[in-house]
């Protein structure tokens, strides 16, 4: 395990974690950010205390407000913490705060006393090595409320591309790719945005090269749909994928340039 994304505070108010770059822009989870609301928005709701948690914003606070109005579309209720390792990346978000949205000193150990319904974590991981995720997952997943869910995940700087893993309280539990349709020319572009669990398991013989290298046919076999648009080339190509991967969304996400597929069918071997 790297000393890097666990390591011991030196004293009980030292975060854990390493400062990440920081870089942000305005709307650049909003495909992570519109998924969370249609697929977890019903827990909280359920939530007698919607909580969730943007854990490492950057060095400007817009994905923690964006994040508290989408939620609130599903959940008119949720609040929503942002939380930094940068105290000063803290102090300059404060100005932002409003009823339902806060900003916090921590890291993964992530410091509040209710235990979130939703911790999302976008491009946090990608500057630790491979080794520490499981770790930081499970540090995670363990701060969840009972009907929690993790997100944690990588997109480029203007969200067009994104792949994020979704966890319970249990573990990992599906991987989800989303794009910008119009810009891209095949599936396996997606790979570049993998997040740091399987970004170096795009190699021959692992099961996430696999299904790009199976997404990439289905992607050629639908050409044909092109002439309809890119969203109904994907859709076909998704419906041909299903046959022999364990795709497990349907169609409306489908629409958005989507597709979730089970963590089993794509986790790294030996992990």
């Amino acid at each position: 395990m790297s000393s890097r994304a666990l390591r011991t505070p030196s004293s009980a108010a030292r975060p854990v974690g390493t400062v990440t770059r920081g870089t942000t822009n305005p709307n650049r989870l909003r495909r992570m950010d519109r998924w969370i609301a249609a697929a977890h928005g019903a827990a909280l709701r359920r939530a007698a205390d919607p909580l969730a948690v943007d854990l490492g914003y950057g060095a400007a606070p817009w994905t923690a407000v964006e994040l508290l109005l989408r939620l609130r579309t599903a959940a008119p209720h949720a609040r929503v913490v942002g939380i930094e390792i940068d105290p000063a990346r803290v102090a300059a978000a404060r100005p932002y705060e409003r009823e339902g949205l806060s900003f916090r000193h921590g890291g993964f150990e992530v410091p509040l006393p209710a235990r979130p319904v939703l911790i999302r974590a976008a491009n946090v991981l990608r500057q630790y090595d491979e080794g520490d995720v499981g770790a930081v997952w499970e540090r995670l997943c363990a701060r969840l409320a009972p009907d929690g869910l993790l997100v944690e995940g990588t997109c480029d700087e203007i969200g067009r591309r994104h792949v994020w893993v979704a966890l319970g309280p249990e573990g990992p539990r599906t991987v989800t790719f989303a794009a910008r349709l119009a810009s891209l020319e095949r599936p396996s572009d997606l790979a570049e945005r993998l997040p740091k669990a399987l970004i170096h398991r795009n190699v021959p013989g692992e099961p996430v090269h696999a299904f790009l290298r199976d997404f990439d046919r289905a992607w050629a076999a639908a050409a044909p749909y092109a002439s309809y648009g890119a969203r109904q080339r994907w859709i076909r190509a998704v419906r041909d994928l299903r046959a022999d991967w364990p795709v497990v969304d349907r169609g409306t996400r489908w629409r958005q340039g989507e597709v979730t597929v089970r963590w089993e069918a794509l986790a790294p071997r030996g992990a």
